[in-house]
């Protein structure tokens, strides 16, 4: 998508620029931040699918508990403090989802490419993970590696008539339904999706929506990290995620040769 106007990554990289949190010297307790100051903190960890709940300013537990989460995994150290360190990895950690600015979509191998750049950048990085996400597009788009429709082999005026969440229908890598998913990925990422659901389809938006769906649970409340994690391959259950177990047999059998090919 380059650096054009509207274009995800590049909403993404402002939104790293933490203007608020930039003037933190020592580490302090992050009850204390200022409202536009954890607003900030909350929308860098939401990026990277950490599950803060509403993006308000506000201190509460879902946002204590993502940024001790954050602090365990990515930067050890005493999880209710921050500062200018923990908040440059943060940056660094957004950055790295920003950088698929340029990614290419042009060919099923370049965007099989980016889907594994933006697993690894979001943190889903174990090549289980990845093969499953992988498999999981390959799936939905019938093969094709483009955004589709829901009931793409349909009309519009089909949906209209026929599914009771029009004009939010299925869009994407994967089926982003329903107002209130097309509303958090409005708020999110800065594109009224609401207004215009279409834009689901664009690429790069569905890239991030598909990668960052698998991590927090966003399809149907299960997250790819309940089935797949170093301790585990339950690339069976993994299509919970997405659609109960609707072709769970074939994506899996999917799975296991990106996994082969990894």
């Amino acid at each position: 998508m380059g650096s054009a106007k509207g274009s995800v990554m590049g909403a993404i990289k402002d939104k790293a620029n933490f203007v608020h949190l930039a003037g933190l010297s020592n580490p302090m307790p992050v009850d204390t931040l200022n409202k536009d100051q954890l607003t900030e903190l909350q929308t860098g960890l939401s990026l990277l699918g950490y599950p803060v709940g509403d993006i308000d300013g506000k201190f509460g537990q879902k946002t204590r508990n993502a940024w001790s989460e954050f602090k365990t995994e990515v930067f050890p150290g005493n999880p209710l403090l921050v500062g200018a360190e923990s908040i440059a990895v943060l940056r660094e950690k957004v950055l790295k989802i920003a950088a698929f600015d340029d990614a290419d979509f042009s060919t099923k191998e370049s965007t099989i490419k980016a889907i594994r750049g933006m697993c690894q950048a979001m943190g889903i990085g174990l090549p289980t993970q990845v093969a499953y996400v992988v498999a999981t597009a390959q799936w939905e788009t019938a093969q094709t590696f483009k955004p589709v429709k829901e009931a793409f082999w349909l009309s519009e005026e089909w949906r209209k008539a026929n599914l009771s969440y029009y004009p939010y229908y299925g869009r994407g890598y994967v089926q982003l339904t329903w107002n209130t998913n097309y509303q958090k990925y409005s708020d999110l990422l800065g594109l009224n999706l609401v207004t215009n659901p279409d834009l689901a389809m664009r690429p790069d938006v569905a890239l991030f929506v598909l990668v960052h769906g698998f991590k927090v649970g966003i399809f149907t409340g299960r997250k790819i990290t309940d089935f797949i994690t170093a301790e585990r391959t339950d690339f069976l259950g993994a299509r919970r995620c997405i659609n109960g177990e609707d072709q769970k047999d074939k994506i899996a059998a999917l799975a296991q040769n990106f996994l082969a090919m990894a």
